[in-house]
């Protein structure tokens, strides 16, 4: 599978400053999904050293990716920014395959995987 997700520049330095901070230069960046949140998929973002056997594996921006094999589908076409406002910065993540999000959108489904829903 090609590269799953798309990084923005923007997202990439701000992915770059965190590694930078915390000594984490030589990390991978991990994207995933995990069941949970309002409208019952939750998007994960970590750092991480090891590769599991099932991962895709990808550079974008001088960043290498880590995706595991159940989230790929879900990701496919998901592309990561980071804006900057008056009130601070944050990321910001643009999945075309979620078809419902909850207010805070960090939490969405999609047609073929509706996750498992919490209170919010």
């Amino acid at each position: 599978m090609n590269d799953v997700i798309t990084l923005t520049e923007a997202a990439a330095f701000q992915i770059k400053d965190m590694m930078k901070e915390h000594g984490e230069e030589e990390a991978y960046l991990r994207v995933g999904v995990k069941g949970g949140g309002c409208s019952g998929l939750s998007y994960g973002m970590g750092f991480e050293h090891e590769r599991h056997e099932d991962d895709y594996e990808f550079e974008q921006h001088g960043i290498k990716v880590l995706i595991d094999k159940e989230s790929a589908p879900i990701l496919k076409g998901t592309v990561i920014d980071y804006k900057q406002s008056l009130m601070g910065g944050g990321f910001t993540i643009n999945n075309p395959n979620a078809i419902a999000t909850c207010g805070c959108g960090s939490s969405f489904r999609t047609a073929a995987n509706a996750g498992t829903p919490e209170e919010c």
